[in-house]
């Protein structure tokens, strides 16, 4: 895809520099994704949709802003964005280190100790092409099963009835949910974590040092459990991830059981984005509870 003009000038001008090369890059499913060469030799990414929500980038800028606070896990530096683009710091890829896998966990759990009074975050983002809501109203500020149930997946759900997904064994099962949502996630006494709110194996890239570097935010407080179940998703990281990750900061006992709560969100939300062919999956992890 040809970059427009218009940008290009944009960028030009808050850069001062000119642009001397752009090389389209594959691997976005939503955006396009170019490689700009300055004529200083430096090279960044830019990612630019016209056709997206205008308050798409200026979350993304702001998620990554916000996992690079804890100074735990490498992100691109946000040179700049808009309506309609994100200018990144380019990540030079190269091959994961020996002790890749632990290293990552080990950050990732240093990650999550970077914590916030509350639940939530200060802005709605989004989940893939989905609006995210994060704003907390009344006891979802420091209720965990409330924030989840409520923001998540009863969203989620009112959602796929808007879209046409919502049969009405999902809407039984959900509401079967909802009576059982404190006693499924338990007590939690530990404070909001920083989370990616969105990390599987294509959300993460591996730096010109072999390290993790997370890409493609879905930034919010939550319980971190949430962020170790997407991980679970779509097959998994190495269980060299998981035990460093636990060796670091240990997890709650039987969060393995709560792992489909987590996982669920994400179905909806994919049944959401993808159409049915998740809707099975999402009956079977509420099946799992009710």
């Amino acid at each position: 895809m040809i970059l427009d003009k218009k940008i290009i000038t944009l960028l030009e001008k808050k850069l001062k520099q000119k642009i001397t090369g752009i090389t389209p890059l594959s691997g976005g499913c939503i955006s396009s994704a170019y490689n700009l060469k300055l004529n200083n030799k430096q090279e960044l990414f830019l990612k630019h949709n016209a056709s997206v929500s205008d308050k798409m980038f200026v979350a993304e800028a702001h998620g990554l802003q916000e996992l690079n606070k804890s100074g735990a896990i490498r992100v691109p530096e946000v040179i700049m964005y808009d309506d309609d683009f994100i200018l990144l710091e380019l990540i030079q890829q190269g091959n994961k280190s020996k002790n890749f896998f632990s290293d990552f966990g080990r950050s990732f759990a240093l990650m999550h100790k970077f914590s916030s009074e509350i639940y939530g975050f200060y802005e709605d983002n989004f989940i893939g092409s989905n609006e995210q809501i994060n704003i907390p109203a009344g006891v979802e500020r420091e209720n965990w099963s409330s924030f989840y149930f409520n923001k998540r997946i009863l969203y989620q759900l009112k959602l796929a009835e808007k879209l046409g997904y919502a049969t009405s064994d999902l809407i039984k099962g959900i509401g079967k949910l909802e009576e059982k949502i404190e006693e499924i996630i338990g007590i939690n006494d530990e404070e909001p974590s920083l989370l990616h709110g969105d990390l599987w194996g294509g959300n993460y890239i591996v730096d010109e040092n072999g390290n993790a570097c997370l890409i493609d935010p879905a930034v919010y407080y939550g319980h971190r459990e949430a962020d170790l179940g997407m991980t679970k998703l779509f097959g998994g990281f190495s269980s060299e991830f998981y035990e460093a990750y636990n060796e670091a900061y240990p997890l709650q006992d039987d969060y393995e059981y709560r792992e489909n709560i987590y996982k669920l969100y994400h179905v909806l939300n994919h049944l959401n984005l993808f159409g049915g062919g998740y809707y099975s999956q999402a009956i079977n992890l509420i099946h799992f509870y009710v």
